[in-house]
């Protein structure tokens, strides 16, 4: 049976992908291993955007912050690239705070400390110079729970001066999906969207 479908006009606007005149787009902020993939999932239903992963994750230059209209992106590597963002995007675009448990938050990125590519070995021996070097007696979960601090501050920084934002709690994803919704005047299958919750998309946790 299909779902109830979320509607603009239900938020009393004509063009859905427009707040205030602006032209809409979407970017989800977070430290990873916060339901970043289920959320960009639970997008996937929306009929007005497009739901996005990482999808400049690799690129370098001006085309890494260049993200087409009616896009709601979801990348935590964003959070270090927030001045050029404020300076392509400032507040036309809507800002969502995601956020997890913290512990289960920093257990998921300790298991990737060994991982080449992931974010928190990064973090931990380059934005901290050799950190695990220099730091021998400190433990993965040392280095997770600082990212998580470093990163969280850098993200409610850049949100304190715009006005379209909210925040998004994916323990609470049963009641801020939906707001989430409304904020943005998107249409779609709200149930099948709500639903991607309850699976455990990239699961390493």
């Amino acid at each position: 049976m299909r779902g109830r479908w979320i509607s603009a006009k239900q938020v009393g606007l004509s063009n859905p992908s427009l707040v205030n005149g602006l032209l809409m787009r979407v970017f989800v902020l977070s430290t990873g291993r916060c339901g970043s993939t289920t959320f960009t999932r639970a997008c996937e239903h929306f009929t007005n955007y497009t739901s996005g992963h990482e999808i400049r994750a690799r690129k370098v230059g001006p085309v890494r912050l260049s993200y087409p209209d009616h896009h709601i992106e979801n990348d935590n590597r964003l959070t270090w690239f927030l001045g050029r963002l404020d300076r392509a995007f400032g507040n036309s675009a809507f800002y969502v705070h995601l956020t997890r448990d913290v512990d289960a938050v920093a257990h998921s990125f300790a298991k990737r400390m060994s991982w080449e590519g992931a974010i928190l070995p990064a973090y931990a021996n380059g934005i901290i110079m050799n950190g695990t070097k220099v730091n021998p007696n400190a433990e993965n979960l040392d280095f997770a729970y600082d990212y998580i601090d470093t990163v969280t501050s850098n993200i409610e920084h850049f949100l304190k001066d715009k006005t379209m934002k909210m925040n998004f709690s994916l323990e609470e994803a049963e009641s801020d999906f939906p707001a989430f919704c409304e904020k943005i005047a998107a249409n779609g299958d709200l149930d099948a969207a709500t639903a991607e919750f309850k699976i455990n998309h990239n699961a390493s946790r």
